[in-house]
C-alpha cells in the first residue's frame, strides 16, 4: 500500500491542518514527518478552533492512528500543553498517538541558544520562532542529540546534563546576553518528560512498513512550506528541516517508490511570516485588506503575516520540486471583493525576463511581472461540497491549472472543515 503525502507549497501557513483534518476520514494512519512546535496547524469544526503544534492533524478522528515520525523534533513542555488542551475531548491518546523513538528532543537550553543566537544577529536576524528548532537540528546533525528512545535508558539524565552544560558554554559565547532561570526551566521540562514517557514509543519505520504490508492507508503530513526548505527554500530565511517531498522519506523511513499522491496546498494569494525576500509583497491597502480579511496572524507566534499577490513563479518551482499530483487552493474567500486580481507570472531578474526561481530573489535583483484578471464579489463562505463557484473564480482556477499542469481538486472557502468545495 502506497503512502500519500501532503505538504505546503509556499512559505508555510497554507492551511495544511484543515486539509489533513478533511482527508483523515480516508486514511488509517496520519504521520507527521518533519519540523517541530514552530508549526501551527489550525483546525476548526463544531464551533471550536484547535491549534496543533506537534501532534498530527488527524487526532480528532476515531478511525486514524496519529504518528510523530523520526524527522520531527519534540519539545516535551509544548507537547504536554497540547495534550492538556486535548484532555477535554476524551481522546484515547495512549492508543491513537504513537511517537518514534528516533525523534529528537528539544531541551530548555536549545530554546535559550535559539534566543541568544537570534539576538546576536541584530538587523540580520532570520525571524526565528525561538522554539529551539535550529539548535536541536544542529545537535542532530552534529551527532550530539537526545532522542525519544534515550528516555528508556537508565543513564539518559547523564546524557542530558552533558549536553546541557555544553549548551551553557555556547550561550555564554554570544555577545547578546539573555536572562534565564534554568532551575525553573528544567523543573518544567522533567515534569513534561514524565508525561511523554507515558505515551507509546515505537520503531516507526518498522511500524509503517508492517502497516503497508497489511494494506493500511497512510497520509504523511508536512509542516511549514516548501519555500522554507533548508535546501530549496529562500536560504538563510528558512526552517531547519526538509519540508519538501523528500523529507517524508527521511522523516518517516518510507522508500521514495512508495510515495503515490502528492497533495500540494497553496493560498489563492501569498503570505510570509518573519524575515526574508518576498517579491509580490504588498505594502498598500490591498495587502492590508488581505491580512485583515484572511486573519493573517501566525498560529504559533501571533505575528502578523506579510501579504501579497499569488507568485506563480515560486509556485511552479514548488510543484516541480515536490512532484505534486493534486492541488488544493486555500482561502479563495479572502479574494472576494477585489475588482482586479494580479498573478505574478515572471520575474525581471537582473534586467532579463525569467519564469524560474533564481538563486537570489532579493528585491534589488527581482521585480515581479503581473498578469491581471477580473475578480469576483460573491461571498464564498457559505459554500460547501459541490457548490457552484463564481465564473471569475473558475477562470482564476483554470488559468492556474493550465500554467501549473496539475488539477486543483479542492477549494477552501473558510476555516471550518465544512467550508470546502470539491472539484
Amino acid at each position: 500500500m502506497a503512502v500519500d503525502l501532503l505538504l505546503g507549497l509556499q512559505w508555510g501557513d497554507e492551511g495544511k491542518g484543515k486539509i489533513v483534518d478533511v482527508l483523515t476520514k480516508d486514511y488509517d494512519i496520519i504521520a507527521r514527518f518533519q519540523g517541530g512546535p514552530n508549526a501551527g496547524h489550525t483546525l476548526e469544526f463544531d464551533g471550536i478552533k484547535h491549534v496543533l503544534h506537534t501532534i498530527p492533524s488527524g487526532i480528532f478522528h476515531e478511525n486514524a492512528i496519529n504518528l510523530v515520525g523520526n524527522g520531527v523534533v519534540i519539545d516535551p513542555v509544548i507537547f504536554k500543553k497540547e495534550l492538556d488542551n486535548l484532555a477535554q475531548f476524551k481522546l484515547n491518546i495512549k492508543e491513537k498517538l504513537l511517537i518514534s523513538r528516533k525523534a529528537h528532543l528539544i531541551l530548555p537550553t536549545h530554546r535559550l541558544l535559539d534566543a541568544a543566537s537570534e539576538a546576536s544577529k541584530g538587523k540580520a536576524k532570520i525571524g526565528s520562532t525561538l522554539k529551539g528548532i535550529g539548535p536541536t537540528y544542529m545537535d542532530k546533525t552534529g551527532r550530539n542529540g537526545i532522542r525519544v528512545g534515550d528516555l528508556e535508558l537508565s543513564d539518559w539524565k547523564d546524557r542530558y546534563a552533558s549536553l546541557r552544560d555544553k549548551h551553557i558554554d555556547m550561550i555564554d559565547f554570544y555577545d547578546a546576553k539573555i536572562e534565564y532561570n534554568l532551575d525553573e526551566l528544567e523543573a518544567e521540562f522533567f515534569k513534561a518528560v514524565e508525561v511523554l514517557k507515558a505515551l507509546t514509543f515505537i520503531d516507526s519505520e518498522e511500524y509503517l512498513y508492517q502497516a503497508q504490508q497489511a494494506g493500511k492507508s497512510i497520509l504523511a503530513e508536512g509542516a511549514q512550506g516548501s519555500l522554507l526548505d533548508i535546501d530549496f527554500g529562500t536560504y538563510p530565511f528558512v526552517t531547519s528541516s526538509n519540508t519538501t517531498a523528500a523529507g517524508a522519506c527521511t522523516g518517516l523511513g518510507v522508500a521514495p517508490g512508495q510515495i503515490a499522491e502528492v497533495f500540494g496546498i497553496f493560498k489563492a494569494y501569498t503570505t510570509r511570516v518573519g524575515s526574508g525576500p518576498f517579491p509580490t509583497e504588498l505594502f498598500d491597502e490591498v495587502g492590508a485588506t488581505m491580512g485583515r480579511v484572511g486573519n493573517e496572524f501566525g498560529a504559533t507566534t501571533g505575528r502578523p503575516r506579510r501579504c501579497g499577490w499569488l507568485d506563480l513563479v515560486a509556485l511552479k518551482y514548488a510543484v516541480r520540486v515536490n512532484g505534486v499530483t493534486q492541488l488544493m487552493m486555500m482561502k479563495g474567500d479572502v479574494l472576494s471583493g477585489f475588482d482586479t486580481l494580479k498573478i505574478c507570472t515572471h520575474y525581471k531578474y537582473k534586467g532579463k525576463l525569467i519564469e524560474h526561481l533564481p538563486y537570489n530573489i532579493e528585491p534589488e535583483n527581482v521585480e515581479p511581472v503581473y498578469f491581471e484578471m477580473k475578480g469576483w464579489s460573491e461571498d464564498l463562505t457559505k459554500m460547501k461540497g459541490d457548490a457552484k463557484l463564481p465564473s471569475e473564480l473558475n477562470e482564476y482556477i483554470e488559468y492556474l491549472e493550465k500554467e501549473l499542469n496539475v488539477p486543483i481538486k479542492i477549494v477552501s472557502v473558510g476555516p471550518d472543515r465544512t467550508q470546502t468545495v470539491y472539484r
